[in-house]
């Protein structure tokens, strides 16, 4: 029944925690956003919180992104919600495959931010499901993640110092969206472009994901699910002990980054390089061309002292003085 849904939705996010704020829903047009809307539009019953529509138009599809927009724009129309619309400033076609994909992702993220902070929405949410889940499990386990990888998508993180980005159906299946919105009737958008198995994410769902389940486990979905609950459950014990470290091995009077190398002494090497990432993320550093060795590289210097000095991805100058290691991010030269 399509309440189920909602009751399910109810039971994940309880409507009192955001039912006096503002909230701003990311909405695709696809049939996981939408289901989305729509529930949380039934269970907005009660409160002074308003909810508020955000649709970014990338321009990818031609005709398609259009109307993808226009449906979006006539939904919230019907549901009497206001909608913010972004465009891309130009077409993302210069980058292919995965390229393609963080560059989409990133422009939409910026917009989601941006139009955050300016309505003054308390949490962003999207529309993101079990299946989607399963899917970047098996794609980080493909390109070699590490615990955090491992734990998939966080439930919750912060979008600003303003505004939570929120996923609260990761635990419901894409087919039973579907079927909620099918019996309300509800229409909905499909991207042509989940068929394109020149994406990654593309092929893990229509090619991987089957041939795993076919000749290897037939509940290799769960199988993974329960991988991503395990490995978030031992992340939040690492992230309790990491903010420990951080809080004795670096100094926050200090105008530049730097960590104690006596601190840190005699800690588990995985716990040292947690600390880095930690540290990266809070300075709102790039991550993603740093990797295991990188992260290893630091730990190096910074118990060993040696090399003396070396620059990291991001043009982030490590440098080891006495028995600290100072991190600052250097300015480009012109």
């Amino acid at each position: 029944m399509a309440s189920d849904i909602e009751t399910q939705l109810a039971h994940l996010w309880p409507p009192h925690k955001w039912q006096d704020v503002t909230v701003l829903v990311g909405v695709s047009g696809g049939p996981d956003s939408v289901a989305l809307l729509r529930a949380m539009k039934s269970l907005k019953t009660a409160g002074i919180g308003r909810l508020l529509v955000a649709h970014f138009n990338h321009h990818l599809r031609g005709h398609e992104s259009e109307a993808d927009e226009a449906f979006v724009v006539e939904l919230s129309r019907q549901f009497q919600i206001p909608c913010e619309i972004g465009r891309a400033a130009t077409l993302q076609r210069d980058c292919g495959g995965d390229g393609l994909e963080a560059g989409a992702r990133k422009a939409r993220y910026g917009f989601f931010r941006e139009t955050a902070d300016r309505v003054g929405a308390r949490y962003l949410v999207t529309g993101h499901t079990a299946d989607d889940q399963i899917e970047t499990i098996l794609h980080h386990i493909l390109r070699g993640t590490g615990l955090t990888g491992l734990a998939g998508m966080a439930r919750c993180r912060p979008l600003s110092k303003a505004t939570t980005l929120i996923r609260p159906l990761l635990d419901v299946r894409r087919a039973d969206l579907v079927a909620y919105l099918d019996e309300l009737k509800q229409p909905y958008r499909t991207d042509s472009s989940n068929a394109n198995v020149q994406l990654t994410r593309n092929r893990i769902r229509h090619e991987l994901l089957p041939l795993l389940a076919s000749q290897f486990n037939p509940a290799i979905d769960e199988a993974l699910l329960r991988l991503g609950t395990l490995a978030g459950e031992v992340q939040s014990v690492v992230d309790d002990l990491t903010e420990s470290l951080a809080d004795r091995a670096v100094d926050p009077r200090d105008k530049v980054l730097s960590i104690d190398a006596a601190a840190v002494a005699g800690k588990p090497d995985y716990l040292i390089r947690h600390l880095f990432v930690r540290l990266w993320r809070r300075r709102g550093w790039p991550l993603q061309s740093m990797g295991y060795a990188e992260w290893n590289h630091l730990a190096e210097m910074l118990l060993r002292g040696e090399p003396k000095k070396k620059v990291f991805p991001g043009n982030v100058l490590a440098e080891c003085v006495d028995d600290r290691l100072y991190l600052r991010r250097e300015e480009k030269q012109r």
